[in-house]
């Protein structure tokens, strides 16, 4: 069975209307009383002097088709279950009581469910003498041999495209008129990835990985053809040929980037991309999206469709509306970048030589690089194995400028700050970062007189300040922070070493861990165990104060 943000299944539609209408920006929708069964949302502010203009279907499309009832779109949407197209009842409930003497006419996506239970509707209202017309949207252009082409996310511009004339006052007539050229003048496509999870039942896994169907319908019904492919430029070439069909050159379009439910922004925004990219792209005058505006459910796919434009379809999709659900159309332009300063990156230094810079230079790098390997076994313990890998990278690309005389050895201001951006660009993660910061800010305050150990005391502190560890909570600083308070106190570097070496020593026997990946993990897994990156400190001092004698 699938999974479902759900209470009771009998209740999900209900409480889903209930909810748009709450979240309703404009405090513009009802829902119509009219028995227990029947879903119908109206325009609150309606009062029956122009066309009315209703659409519906199943539920499981949202926002369609709730979202797009207000000024100047829809003024009722009937609401049937779950893929299941209202009743005949309700659909006639709709038309009864918004419809005045100027008329009403029904937007159907062309499904046989939908067909017959709004035609009837229809044909019952006329009966009462109501002046009824009603259009079907058939824009799907997946399976082209198909006598009944599916209506899909085009009747999203067709619901504008229509709404725009009622609000305007035309006549019956008129709105119908214009709502058979939006028709003809649309046409869509989608793929997916997966199809969607319908409530209580189970996923049809039919779509292999790394594999997508396209044409799937909005109900999750099987589509033309099955693509071994989910790279992006690939499946947007392939769809917008197929939309190039529709759309002769010297035409202008309207785009609608329309996600079904399951895709992120981020990669509605890279298809997006590759449609404006692509020969289609160099059509499209108006953009609408991307946007989720007919969705199926939680569908991990997309829809591109398409409206060859007049200057009246254009002036009706730029229209203003009073609809939650609608996606606000615009105007495509060309990207103008905006011209910055550039900022270098490395500060500017000129290398220079100093014996005893180089010997403490290569002593740290030389230690960190022989400890990979152990430094890695030790971090797969209690972290995610990469510590030993990490820091030798940082060293090696130190020990590399030093071995090629591209160091400011004679400058211990410009060395830190040096090492700072070094080490920003090639230690992964956030080790990477703190310990550019630590180097970066001794190296500012040591160019502000400060003594080498003041700055790296300073600089231990702008790590912590931005990383937000302190001692006691496992990690490198509770030995880096003995080891500089001894040297600030005055001490050697054997002083130093033995500090950092307490101080490492004391994070074996810590069982719960503040900051940094130990963190997520339990005390049995953390017990006994030294920090790796406290590890790190304890034997650079040791391997500092062993050349110092």
């Amino acid at each position: 069975m699938s999974q479902f943000f759900m209470n009771k299944k009998s209740d999900l539609v209900n409480e889903a209307i209930e909810g748009a209408l709450l979240s309703s920006r404009y405090h513009n929708l009802s829902q119509l009383e009219t028995g227990s069964d029947m879903r119908i949302v109206v325009r609150n502010d309606w009062d029956k002097s122009r066309v009315a203009v209703i659409s519906g279907g199943g539920s499981g499309h949202e926002p369609a088709h709730v979202g797009f009832v207000g000024k100047g779109m829809l003024t009722a949407a009937v609401c049937g279950d779950i893929f299941a197209s209202p009743s005949v009842e309700a659909v006639l409930a709709a038309i009864v009581n918004v419809t005045g003497e100027k008329g009403c006419l029904l937007i159907v996506k062309n499904y046989t469910g939908d067909r017959l239970n709004f035609g009837l509707a229809a044909e019952k209202a006329k009966k009462r003498g109501l002046k009824v017309e009603m259009v079907m949207v058939k824009d799907d252009i997946a399976l082209p041999d198909n006598p009944q082409p599916r209506g899909i996310a085009g009747t999203a511009l067709v619901h504008k495209v229509v709404g725009y004339a009622a609000e305007q006052g035309e006549s019956l007539e008129a709105v119908t008129a214009l709502a058979n050229e939006a028709i003809e003048a649309t046409a869509s496509i989608g793929l997916a990835f997966a199809t969607c999870h319908v409530p209580g039942e189970k996923r049809d896994d039919r779509v292999k990985e790394g594999h997508s169907e396209l044409g799937m319908g909005i109900h999750g019904e099987p589509g033309a053809s099955t693509l071994e492919t989910q790279n992006s430029h690939e499946i947007v070439t392939h769809l917008t040929e197929k939309l190039a069909t529709h759309n002769p050159d010297g035409k202008k379009v309207a785009l609608l980037v329309n996600n079904l439910g399951g895709f992120s922004a981020l990669e509605m925004a890279v298809l997006t991309r590759e449609v404006l990219h692509s020969p289609l792209g160099k059509k499209v005058k108006l953009l609408a999206g991307p946007a989720t505006l007919v969705s199926a459910l939680d569908m991990k796919g997309f829809s591109l469709s398409t409206l060859l434009l007049s200057e009246r379809l254009e002036e009706a999709l730029l229209a203003p509306v009073e609809a939650s659900g609608w996606q606000p159309v615009t105007v495509v332009k060309a990207l103008t970048p905006v011209e910055g300063e550039k900022v270098a990156f490395q500060q500017q230094f000129t290398p220079s030589g100093n014996a005893e810079a180089a010997g403490v230079v290569r002593v740290v790098c030389e230690t960190l690089v022989s400890m990979e390997k152990e430094l890695n076994q030790l971090d797969a313990k209690v972290g995610d194995g990469d510590t030993g890998s990490t820091f030798a990278a940082g060293a090696g690309k130190v020990l590399s400028e030093l071995e090629q005389n591209k160091l400011p050895l004679n400058d211990a201001a410009s060395l830190l700050t040096l090492v700072g951006e070094q080490l920003a660009v090639v230690m992964g993660g956030s080790s990477g970062v703190l310990m550019s910061i630590m180097f970066t800010s001794a190296g500012q305050k040591r160019e502000e007189g400060a003594s080498l150990a003041e700055a790296l005391v300073y600089g231990l502190e702008r790590m912590q300040h931005y990383g937000g560890a302190r001692p006691g909570d496992r990690t490198m600083i509770d030995a880096l922070h003995p080891a500089f308070e001894a040297l600030v106190a005055g001490g050697d570097l054997a002083s130093a070493a033995q500090a950092a070496k307490k101080g490492a020593d004391e994070t074996a026997k810590m069982t719960s861990a503040q900051a940094g990946r130990s963190s997520y993990l339990n005390q049995e897994s953390l017990s006994g165990v030294k920090d790796p990156g406290a590890l790190a400190v304890e034997k650079v001092f040791a391997a500092l104060a062993k050349q110092a004698n």
